[in-house]
């Protein structure tokens, strides 16, 4: 009997795309391969065959979409010593290159993610990072000549970056290059009704717009929020003194996604909320608004009426009231207008605006495209207040900007948050914050490049040695201004926030990947006997654990208990549903003991029978008569 084993690629939705292809429009195939002749006839004149089409294109847009379909058999490696409460938290740092940490998270967070912020390289001119420069070459050949893998296909380091120089060619297909598989494989992340905000200045608004148009659907495209970084301007500009930069937002699906409304701003309540009456205690405080109508209402006759005043006089509008009569009668009975005179003597009508609703819930109101009241300085204060007077990160975004982003992309406090251009990780600290102050259980992905800092910056002076170091210890230090802050209060303590985080670093798998690319007999024979036993001579039992979990589709918080059977260990991950054993020598009591315990999947190693095909072969078959899935690796 044949046993099932684990895949070792990342998650490929293209593959779950073919299939639906496969079993919808199996007419469309020939060879094995998607015929585009065939998808024509079949779906006529919804198909543009010509070459003239709208549409977003740079050199290498090709490549882009056959190293989205690359799956990686890279894995995260836990790494406790850098991580805090890492058994209890639900935070999570991702050290290692973003895109192939996409695709490692793909088949465990699929559809999960409410809410993407990321603040990527602007491609000014003067920024690093990894991107293709030779179109032509494969992902093999390019690797190895930048030193990423060895000729024996050995990874060497993270990646390879450069200065996009605007005198280069291909400056702007270069950043377009190394964005675009991102954004794809950020959207298959996201949860139906999820959002991604990206921000971005003038260099490539206009190149992200038709990207993120091509990726996520025009439809999709919720509004484009312009930010006003600074107070004023600086004598750099030749020109118009620039103070603003963007956030693109969009939605996996508008329709899902719904209204978006905010919670008013708490320090307005006492700014502009003055009124009082006798609903202030479940109403609260209230402002007002002219009833009055301005002249871009257009003329409406039926909203001219009279008004009776507290004297008992008729007030008549200059023009025309918002209000219909009845409206304005049910405010009027329900001591919900305002009177006041002005300077002539004439009564005036206002209309009341309480700071919360009729049940006592303050009330929510729309979002606006535009954050003037924070700005870069505000950011750049906040890390000297975190590092001291070292600047080790430049320019980092502030805490009440990202904040401005999560009340528009999470409405519930469970919802994961990823940044995968973390940087300084204002973002781990913006959901540490607003957690804080409401009790919620918002969690955040971050993920950083080790990045190395220069040599000369205050970072490195300050023995921060990567940009990845930066971001970790800028968790931990705002989660101990937190704690130092909300210690003592009631609340607090009650509902415990999270403020830990568990430390990932991309690795090489644990597991010996076969290479095909053997063209004589000898290294043939050899590499079959290094195969003998597929696992890594380094690998350990959690680093493998934590493989087989996000291999299995399971994430990085699913529970793991340790226990024994025979006097050997496996583990019971997601509530009992999975059994791992990692165990070198699989036992038929081991097996007994896992079978009692009725999950219903079980993984272990290959290498665990030891040659011994009956007990390998009984085990599967006890396994398919209890109804468990059963996979070797």
């Amino acid at each position: 009997m044949a046993v099932e084993k684990v895949e070792g690629k990342s998650y490929n939705p293209q593959e779950e795309l073919l299939e639906l292809l496969r079993t919808k429009f199996p007419e469309v195939f020939s060879e094995g391969k998607v015929d585009c002749q065939k998808v024509r006839k079949t779906l006529g004149e919804d198909v543009a065959a010509d070459g003239e089409r709208y549409g977003l294109s740079w050199a290498g847009k090709t490549d882009c979409f056959r190293h989205i379909q690359e799956g990686t058999s890279a894995t995260l490696r836990p790494v406790r010593e850098e991580s805090v409460d890492f058994d209890n938290t639900e935070n999570i740092f991702i050290e290692g290159d973003n895109l192939q940490v996409l695709k490692v998270l793909q088949k465990s967070y699929y559809g999960k993610i409410k809410m993407i912020y990321i603040d990527p390289p602007y491609n000014t001119g003067n920024d690093s990072f990894i991107y293709p420069d030779r179109f032509a070459e494969s992902k093999e050949e390019y690797l190895q000549r930048i030193g990423d893998k060895d000729i024996e296909g050995n990874l060497m380091r993270d990646g390879f970056f450069r200065k996009n120089n605007k005198d280069a060619g291909h400056f702007h297909s270069n950043w377009l290059s190394m964005m675009y598989p991102r954004l794809f494989l950020a959207r298959n992340l996201l949860r139906q009704d999820g959002v991604i905000f990206v921000s971005i200045d003038d260099n490539e608004v206009h190149n992200l717009r038709g990207a993120m148009d091509e990726i996520f659907g025009e439809q999709n495209f919720i509004d484009c929020i312009v930010w006003k970084k600074r107070y004023g301007g600086g004598a750099k500009e030749k020109q118009l003194v620039t103070i603003h930069e963007y956030v693109l937002v969009y939605s996996k699906d508008a329709e899902e996604l719904g209204e978006i409304f905010v919670s008013p701003d708490k320090a307005n309540e006492e700014k502009y909320y003055k009124g009082r009456d006798e609903k202030y205690e479940v109403r609260g405080p209230y402002r007002t608004h002219p009833l009055e109508a301005g002249k871009a209402m257009g003329d409406r006759p039926n909203l001219i009426f009279s008004i009776q005043a507290p004297d008992g006089s008729e007030v008549l509008p200059k023009r025309q009231w918002l209000w219909s009569k009845e409206r304005a009668g049910e405010a009027l009975r329900n001591n919900e207008l305002e009177f006041a005179k002005d300077k002539d003597g004439n009564w005036t009508v206002h209309t009341k605006q309480y700071w919360r609703d009729e049940d006592g819930n303050v009330r929510q109101a729309k979002a606006f495209s535009i954050i003037d009241d924070v700005y870069t300085q505000h950011g750049t204060n906040e890390g000297i207040a975190i590092f001291g007077n070292a600047r080790v990160f430049p320019y980092p975004k502030p805490v009440q900007f990202i904040r401005r982003l999560l009340d528009i992309g999470c409405e519930n406090d469970k919802d994961i948050v990823l940044d995968f251009f973390a940087g300084a990780c204002t973002t781990a600290d913006a959901v540490m914050q607003l957690n804080g102050e409401d009790a919620g259980s918002r969690k955040y992905i971050c993920v950083q490049l080790a990045e190395p800092c220069e040599e000369d910056s205050d970072a490195h002076k300050a023995s921060f040695k990567t940009i990845a170091d930066i971001g970790k210890e800028r968790i931990r230090r705002a989660a101990k201004k937190i704690r130092k802050e909300k210690q003592g209060k009631l609340e607090f303590e009650k509902d415990k926030v999270d403020l830990g985080f568990k430390v990932f670093k991309l690795e090489q798998s644990n597991f010996k990947v076969w290479r095909s690319d053997v063209r004589t007999a000898d290294k043939l024979q050899k590499r079959m006997s290094l195969f003998v036993d597929n696992v890594k001579a380094e690998a350990n039992q959690e680093n493998i654990l934590y493989e087989l979990i996000l291999k299995s589709g399971l994430d990085l918080n699913v529970s793991i208990e340790k226990k024994k059977a025979n006097g050997k260990q496996y583990f019971v991950v997601d509530g009992g549903k999975l059994i791992i054993c990692l165990e070198d020598r699989i036992t038929q009591k081991l097996v007994d003991g896992i079978l009692k315990a009725k999950p219903k999947k079980v993984v272990c190693l290959d290498k665990a029978f030891g040659g011994n095909d009956q007990l390998k072969t009984n085990t599967a078959l006890q396994m398919e008569t209890e109804g468990i899935e059963f996979k070797v690796i």
